[in-house]
């Protein structure tokens, strides 16, 4: 998986907060506080200075809550490292931290996530839609963390190249001028099967039992298509950087990234700058949506934390709709809040634009189970036979069937 964020091992920050779950005990003071400690793990950019995202809320929540006199210790670990980090003693680890959703089963296992509190669980319900919600949510159907922000990938293109219409149709982009997208990447590859009705665990990626479905005519169906769009002369396969570079040297109109990317486009398209959800192709004469991955970055608290209630609540105000817009303003984190969709600023940005239509209408839930590890290799593998052409038109059916025999064996 694509995860653009600044990855810190954070071995000095485990040491930093060895027995800080022990630390967040309640101590009743004279005037009627409580004494709390909180340990609180995030990426470096989220506290560089005093005035930073994370300190900012942290005094805010102070003012929401005159009832706990708090003491704050913080630490640097990226939402990347957060898994590993915390599952190196999670009694140990910190009592607050942010997590990429794809490590959310392991975390469970390790009994190194809280479950949400019903307050919190329906404060995420109600800012997310169902494939954020699904994010958080483990295989026992409770929610883990409070999503602040979607992880998933859109289309950046050349706005001088394409029209509105063009843009919602490959077959019409293709038709006009190059398009590049990087078929022999996992995470991108899927996209054409689970529009076309191939599953990974279920609708909701939840469902063990279900396995990795993407064989019998749906999944052939794409194959075959796909052996014809790595042929067309204006499909460029995007490895190795070409669809960013492509873009930069006027090379290419279109190709498919996430928000990592949104500085480097932008400075080189100019005026022509503009980003979409991924289009629809065309399957037997029929559109079929791209259906892009969709995980989360979400906020957790500790199950072993000693002052797990208080965790629990500052967990859910890091995100909450203020915090997230905050967030945005301060970073240019885009919210996975639905209401702040409608923000003046954010409605004006087309690459928030684009990944809040991205999560909303193109995109699947990626599954958090622990097998979904099985996927990636063979996934990538079979994206780069097409490219070379060892599957084409004439085996496309053979090889996406013994591609799916793989996954259940």
């Amino acid at each position: 998986m694509k995860l653009r964020t600044i990855s810190i091992v954070a071995a000095a920050a485990m040491a930093l907060s060895l027995g800080a779950c022990s630390s967040s005990n309640d101590n009743t003071s004279s005037g009627g506080t409580t004494d709390v400690t909180l340990s609180v793990w995030a990426p470096a950019e989220d506290q560089a200075t005093d005035q930073s995202w994370l300190q900012t809320q942290e005094k805010a929540f102070e003012a929401a809550h005159p009832e706990y006199k708090m003491t704050w210790n913080n630490s640097i670990v990226s939402e990347s490292d957060a898994g590993k980090t915390v599952q190196q003693d999670p009694t140990a680890a910190a009592d607050v931290y942010m997590f990429a959703n794809d490590q959310l089963g392991t975390l469970i296992q390790a009994n190194a996530v809280g479950v949400l509190p019903p307050d919190s669980a329906d404060q995420v319900k109600s800012q997310n839609n169902d494939v954020m919600v699904a994010s958080v949510t483990g295989p026992d159907g409770q929610l883990y963390g409070v999503p602040y922000t979607a992880n998933t990938w859109f289309m950046y293109y050349d706005k001088s190249k394409f029209t509105d219409d063009d843009i919602t149709s490959l077959d019409a982009m293709l038709a006009k001028d190059k398009v590049a997208f990087p078929i022999d990447t996992a995470w991108y590859l899927a996209s054409f099967y689970v529009g076309n009705g191939c599953t990974l665990f279920g609708p909701n990626g939840t469902d063990e039992s279900a396995g990795i479905d993407f064989g019998g005519e749906k999944a052939e169906k794409v194959t075959t298509y796909l052996t014809s769009l790595v042929t067309n002369p204006n499909f460029v396969n995007d490895g190795n950087g070409a669809g960013l570079a492509g873009i930069q040297n006027g090379s290419i109109a279109a190709y498919f990234s996430g928000s990592w990317d949104a500085a480097d486009v932008k400075a080189a398209l100019g005026d022509n700058y503009a980003a979409a959800q991924p289009p629809t192709y065309t399957l037997d004469g029929k559109q079929v949506q791209i259906e892009a991955f969709a995980g989360s970055k979400a906020v957790a608290f500790n199950p072993n934390a000693s002052n797990a209630t208080v965790a629990a609540q500052f967990a859910a105000f890091l995100g909450s709709t203020s915090a997230q817009q905050d967030h945005y303003t301060m970073r240019s984190i885009i919210p996975s809040d639905t209401a702040l969709a409608s923000d003046p600023t954010i409605s004006a940005d087309p690459v928030a634009v684009a990944q809040i239509d991205t999560v909303a209408n193109a995109s699947i839930p990626q599954s958090t189970l622990a097998k979904m590890g099985d996927y990636w290799d063979p996934a990538t593998s079979f994206g780069q036979a097409l490219i070379s052409g060892d599957v084409n038109a004439s085996n496309a059916a053979e090889k996406t069937e013994a591609w799916n025999a793989g996954y259940a064996s």
